[in-house]
């Protein structure tokens, strides 16, 4: 073997067995200094990108569109959420995070790649930011988990899977709040006045039971001086009885005042 950069070289004199010797002994050498010659001499700059092309799974156009379509079906998702919404805790800025979260997500997967390292990476670094938004309906949690999910299958480039999982979502729930799924009944209401404690409660209590097909006591309260009564009742109307007829039937019980009906399709704080 030849030392590291030098070659072999034999004497012509040499008999025939020697030279072919030498000669496959020199041609080793030479090989191995050409080999060692091509890296030495190799790009340092090709290095690098190479280097940094292995962090990159993605080419710039489906990093584009990745996002692209991420932001489109954020918006989609945003709008389903809109306009199935209930209650009256809505927030502007919730819809905006929807949108953003979906957004941010088909970044990180890009990001992230098929690396384990950088996933762990990832998990460290949120671990470190508290999260201190107080979402006020379970609903909502539902709709963060999706912008997750799509963000994450637009992201990993799963363009099928993230459009029809969107798709798909939003049709249940449109459904759900088409058909008002889970509500007990659809004329169910809270009922709330004050009462005078002179008057006859007989009155209030007949309409009661001529407009509601159940009634039942949920709150009582009693004023400063004890003479008015603050009445709060859950009312199942019957299904012919309008909202505002029966209203306008208990305001007129004397003893009546301040009749207010809250419908409760929703959770209401009493």
């Amino acid at each position: 073997m030849c030392p590291p950069g030098f070659t072999a070289s034999f004497n012509p004199m040499s008999c025939g067995g020697c030279r072919s010797r030498r000669s496959a002994a020199a041609s080793r050498c030479w090989g191995w200094r050409k080999t060692s010659h091509k890296w030495k001499d190799y790009p340092m700059e090709e290095q690098i990108l190479s280097a940094q092309g292995g962090l990159l799974t993605y080419t710039y156009s489906e990093m584009v569109l990745n996002m692209v379509l991420a932001m489109v079906l954020g918006f989609a998702v945003s709008a389903v959420y809109r306009y199935t919404h209930k209650g009256l805790s809505y927030s502007q800025s919730f819809t905006h995070t929807i949108l953003f979260v979906t957004v941010v997500v088909a970044i990180v997967m890009m990001v992230i790649g098929g690396s384990l390292a950088r996933a762990f990476a990832l998990v460290g670094a949120l671990s470190i930011i508290r999260f201190r938004t107080v979402i006020k309906d379970t609903k909502d949690t539902a709709f963060v988990f999706l912008a997750l999910a799509v963000g994450m299958a637009a992201g990993t480039s799963n363009y099928f899977l993230a459009v029809t999982g969107m798709l798909f979502m939003s049709a249940v729930a449109i459904l759900v709040y088409k058909f008002n799924y889970g509500a007990l009944y659809k004329s169910e209401f809270i009922l709330r006045f004050n009462f005078d404690q002179e008057a006859d409660s007989s009155q209030y209590l007949e309409k009661i039971n001529e407009f509601a097909k159940r009634s039942n006591m949920l709150h009582i309260e009693p004023s400063g001086d004890g003479s008015v009564l603050n009445l709060t009742f859950d009312i199942i109307l019957r299904p012919d009885v309008a909202a505002e007829e029966f209203t306008r039937a208990v305001a007129q019980a004397d003893g009546v005042s301040d009749v207010v009906l809250i419908a409760s399709k929703n959770d209401v704080d009493y």
